[in-house]
């Protein structure tokens, strides 16, 4: 997949591109289908299949101040869409300039001059363009002014549950993984660099790969039994192991983050890119009174998490 961050001065063999419009914070079954109808359309067309999203996501452009709810950080998106098929990802800078541009203005000078785009999908609620005053509609109406395709997809439904980010987020913060996963239609996962840290897992004989949390809504603090792949250096591949998201209250007070144990492994993961899956919540976390009941509770912890992912 190739990823671009800008929709100017692109080459040839990336414009014409069938793309799906959004944010597709998640990716989850509601967007996949969105996805899926660009891909086919694409296929038929001989034209490479795109995505089409900004960053920084519009929402935290105006309120940057506000609580963090971002499901995916950009490289866990673009590996989820990788994963998918997808040929082209879009990555536009949400800025000042952008977010000036009128409904017209967006889709001339953006997706049919920038890009080039044959043709768009978007969700039934997409709405886009300064105070988001265009609509899905409104974009049919442009596409066939400037020459390309619109495609509007139905939103996707679970039994009696529409599939949103909202109600991913609710099962996340609620410690529901399984719950978010039959949503997203993949484990949800975190993906990043592995940080230092103050090494006391190491001394206590759980070695834990550290990564930042900050900018995304946080699933629920405490353990988890997880799924963990390594993206970059000599230890690629794909392991088992346990998570504790939270502040570490054991040790004082600390920033919010993500620690993993991988099982039965050895060797250095500093600097290298990890994505952890959240396979299911195990407790909550808790200030223990000294190293050897945390140790204790972390072998229980382990121990149930190996059982729980045997299952898989």
């Amino acid at each position: 997949m190739r990823r671009y961050t800008t929709w100017q001065g692109l080459k040839a063999d990336d414009r014409g591109a069938v793309v799906a419009i959004g944010n597709f914070d998640g990716v989850h079954l509601g967007h996949q289908s969105v996805l899926t109808q660009a891909q086919e359309i694409a296929l038929r067309s001989q034209a490479p299949s795109g995505v089409v999203t900004f960053e920084p996501h519009p929402r935290s452009y105006f309120a940057p101040a506000a609580k963090a709810f971002r499901i995916m950080n950009p490289a866990t998106k673009a590996h989820r869409l990788q994963k998918l098929g997808i040929d082209r990802l879009y990555e536009l800078p949400f800025d000042g300039a952008l977010a000036a541009l009128d409904p017209q203005a967006f889709a001339t000078e953006v997706l049919h001059k920038g890009l080039g785009i044959s043709h768009a999908i978007v969700g039934a609620d997409f709405c886009f363009g300064k105070d988001r005053a265009g609509t899905a509609e409104t974009l049919v109406a442009l596409g066939q002014e400037l020459g390309f395709g619109v495609s509007i997809a139905d939103l996707v439904r679970l039994s009696e549950l529409e599939v949103s980010s909202t109600a991913i987020r609710a099962a996340l913060a609620e410690g529901r993984p399984r719950d978010a996963a039959r949503m997203l239609g993949h484990w949800h996962r975190i993906d990043g660099q592995v940080l230092g840290g103050d090494r006391r897992g190491r001394e206590i004989g759980y070695p834990t790969a550290n990564m930042s949390i900050q900018g995304l809504h946080a699933p629920k603090f405490g353990i988890y039994a997880v799924l963990v792949d390594v993206l970059t250096g000599p230890h690629l591949g794909s392991y088992r192991g346990a998570a504790s998201i939270g502040v570490r209250p054991t040790f004082g007070e600390n920033a919010p983050n993500l620690e993993t144990f991988i099982f039965d492994f050895t060797g250095d993961l500093y600097g290298e890119e990890l994505s952890v899956a959240f396979v299911d919540y195990l407790r909550e976390e808790a200030k223990f009174d000294g190293i050897d009941a945390l140790v204790a509770q972390m072998d229980r912890d382990c121990a149930k998490a190996r059982d729980l992912l045997a299952a898989l």
